[in-house]
């Protein structure tokens, strides 16, 4: 913990010197005891998150082994894939229906036009 005393009055100098250097008053410097303060309310915070992280972490007990997760991961992957060129090949089947109504269409209205009398 010594490093953060260290650390501490570091900061201090360099505010210290800072403000020497822009002119300001020494007054408004903080204290060494002050950071000292705000390090120590830090680390009981960091304490305090640490504990209720701790406390929020599910327990160990889970008992799912790393064979079982790469098993259910592998089987998983397998059902998207199969299930994503199923979705492929019925967008392939619903153009290839489009195209042939529509080609269909067209030769008909060729056909039609011209089947026409001509008009003169």
């Amino acid at each position: 913990m010594t490093w953060v005393k260290e650390r501490d009055a570091l900061i201090a100098q360099t505010l210290a010197f800072v403000q020497s250097v822009t002119g300001k008053k020494p007054e408004a410097e903080p204290s060494v005891e002050a950071i000292e303060a705000a390090a120590i309310n830090k680390a009981e915070e960091k304490q305090t998150i640490e504990h209720k992280i701790k406390a929020a972490e599910p327990p160990n007990s889970i008992g799912v082994s790393q064979a079982n997760v790469s098993i259910d991961f592998r089987s998983e992957m397998q059902a998207r894939v199969a299930n994503f060129r199923a979705h492929q090949e019925r967008f392939h089947r619903e153009r290839e229906a489009y195209f042939s109504a529509t080609l269909a269409k067209a030769r008909a209205a060729i056909a039609n036009d011209a089947s026409a009398p001509l008009r003169k």
